[in-house]
């Protein structure tokens, strides 16, 4: 009975030790994925810091007025739609991170300039500092 037990391991031992050399790595990581599950998770940031977001915001304001100021309107038509996607996500961003009502666009960066216009109203008046001409997206120069 010793001899076939003894035949028994041989036989199995190395299938044994191909299959935890095979299956032991995904075993782990299985178990080391599940560990991180279930360990307390420590807050994160949703998005930019908002020092960040204002002051592209603000850069962004300032090289569209630049932009609508050039006397080359037509070679730059669509640095200017760039520009305005580009404040549009921005806005979105910094309206998000101080919870001031806004529309979400299916596309980043896809308002209106009227949609752009009053989130860039709402984010001023929500306290956001922004340069006070802004060219066309401001009321009587009034931001």
């Amino acid at each position: 009975m010793v001899d076939v037990g003894k035949l028994a391991l041989i036989t199995a031992a190395p299938t044994l030790i191909g299959a935890t050399v095979v299956y032991a790595p995904k075993v782990f990581a299985v178990l080391s994925r599940v560990w991180a599950e279930k360990a307390p998770q420590q807050p994160q940031p949703i998005g930019p810091p908002i020092e960040r977001l204002a002051t592209d915001l603000r850069r962004l304001l300032r090289l569209h007025d630049d932009l609508t100021r050039s006397a080359h309107m037509a070679m730059c038509a669509h640095r200017l739609w760039s520009v305005e996607a580009a404040i549009a996500v921005r806005a979105t961003e910094a309206a998000r991170a101080l919870g001031v009502a806004h529309q979400e666009p299916p596309p980043p960066g896809n308002l209106t300039r009227a949609e752009l216009i009053a989130l860039l109203h709402s984010l001023a008046d929500a306290g956001m500092v922004l340069p006070s001409s802004l060219g066309h997206f401001t009321q009587h120069g009034r931001l």
